[in-house]
């Protein structure tokens, strides 16, 4: 595998602190979510980092390549042709899968595949699909998560090797991602990294979460806590990254936090050495480095024609089942953990009011501020999920309301009756309309 190119250290660009990525000081390169960004019309302070020599990595989050569907053409064209238009060495997305199309459902957020040869053969052949089409290398993310498969057949790390192995696709690390799973599912952190082929590595994740009632949240919302930092030096010990990226997506701090976090970023990566925690945990994880599956058994051979086909068959099943009970109220699969599940439906939920709040910023305001707003959607998404983006879903929310004559002052419902109809572009529902297809959901 041909070494790395060098980013350095750098930080996810986005708007609400781009004037302030612009000042930070020894900024290497910034990562942008790539679905945020339109080729032609490239924000302008992207532009000027560019011209300053500044490297941009698009990080996409909608492929779903973990999922039983093989990649959609136009999202494998649209992520090709934003790292062209950034002038990106590599792009990056996720090991997860977001959505089911049997039935239609949309998380809005990265959720797990499971660790089996079913799950791991489709990637691959996912995989390979997503690198013919990209114009650059592609890397793959290891991502956090609330809950666990039954019936896993490999460790975290043996299935990442053999991806590696069979693919040869990068891996992007990303330590709190690591430090969440060892929370959440009971998972060394330097275990998985002895055991994965280091050389394969792309680049870095740090981020901050928040722990609650023994789950951590991988909020990107709080600074680093020193246990990832810890997990970071665990990593330089045994490799010099290519690149390090601090992630902050929400609750941005002031310019000075930022610049402080991406110092000490920078410190444990030029230090090279393990903290006294990481150290430890090291020693400790020794003995369970070996990177056998689960089951103690080498990698299967590459699954091919009808034998993917049913693979990808059983994989969907399961996916359906777990999305619609995670986003539709349906029964939780058998072996899943049930509390686990009700965390991660209210997290899904509560995340998508706030993404939707943010591509509609005029809902709250009007249905009369953040709380209202907050509750009358947290309401709807109980039994309607998500099936084509956030924007259809703020749309969709919108009309829901007004199916039932709401919100209830005459003024207001009429400023929804026109965002809505100047969004959608048709009539919104009169009351003939409004009345049948409210004794249809009654019917169903």
């Amino acid at each position: 595998m041909k070494p790395m190119a060098r980013l350095g250290v750098g930080i996810g660009w986005r708007p609400e602190i781009a004037d302030a990525v612009e000042r930070l000081e020894r900024l290497d390169w910034v990562e942008v979510v790539a679905e945020n960004v339109c080729p032609g019309h490239l924000p302008a302070s992207l532009v000027r980092l560019r011209e300053r020599g500044v490297r941009v990595v698009p990080h996409g989050v909608s492929l779903g390549l973990g999922g039983a569907d093989r990649p959609a053409p136009e999202k494998l064209a649209a992520l090709g042709e934003r790292a062209v238009a950034l002038g990106a060495p590599l792009v990056t997305e996720h090991i997860a899968f977001v959505r089911t199309s049997s039935p239609a459902l949309e998380a809005g957020h990265l959720l797990p595949v499971p660790r089996t040869r079913d799950a791991l053969d489709v990637l691959c052949e996912n995989v390979r699909i997503a690198q013919d089409a990209l114009p650059v290398p592609l890397a793959l993310e290891n991502i956090a998560a609330l809950v666990s498969w039954p019936g896993e057949e490999l460790t975290e790390a043996r299935f990442l090797t053999e991806l590696v192995e069979r693919t040869g696709v990068r891996l992007l690390i990303d330590v709190a991602n690591l430090h969440t799973n060892r929370v959440n599912r009971g998972e060394d952190p330097v275990a998985v990294l002895e055991a994965i082929p280091l050389e394969a590595l792309a680049y870095v994740h740090v981020a901050g979460g928040v722990e609650r009632d023994g789950v951590w949240h991988d909020t990107h919302a709080h600074p680093v806590p020193p246990v990832v930092l810890d997990v970071l030096a665990a990593l330089r010990e045994r490799v010099d990254p290519p690149g390090v990226l601090l992630e902050r997506d929400d609750d941005f701090p002031a310019e000075a936090e930022l610049a402080g976090e991406l110092a000490r970023i920078r410190e444990v990566v030029t230090g090279g050495g393990l903290t006294p925690a990481a150290a430890a945990a090291a020693t400790d994880a020794a003995a369970a480095a070996c990177g056998t599956d689960a089951a103690g058994e080498p990698g299967g051979p590459r699954a091919g024609g009808r034998e993917l086909d049913a693979a990808r068959t059983r994989l969907g099943l399961g996916q359906a089942a777990l999305l619609s009970a995670l986003v539709a109220g349906t029964p939780v699969p058998e072996g899943f953990d049930r509390q686990r599940i009700r965390v991660q439906s209210r997290a899904l939920a509560a995340k998508r009011a706030s993404v939707v709040a943010k591509v509609a910023p005029e809902l709250p305001e009007i249905l009369g501020g953040p709380d209202a707003y907050r509750a009358a959607f947290l309401g709807y998404a109980r039994r309607r999920p998500m099936t084509a983006g956030y924007r259809r879903d703020a749309l969709d929310f919108a009309e829901h309301l007004l199916i039932q004559d709401l919100p209830a002052d005459p003024a207001a419902r009429r400023r929804l009756t026109a965002w809505w109809q100047d969004r959608a572009g048709v009539r919104p529902p009169g009351r003939i309309a409004r009345w049948a297809r409210a004794l249809v959901r009654r019917a169903v």
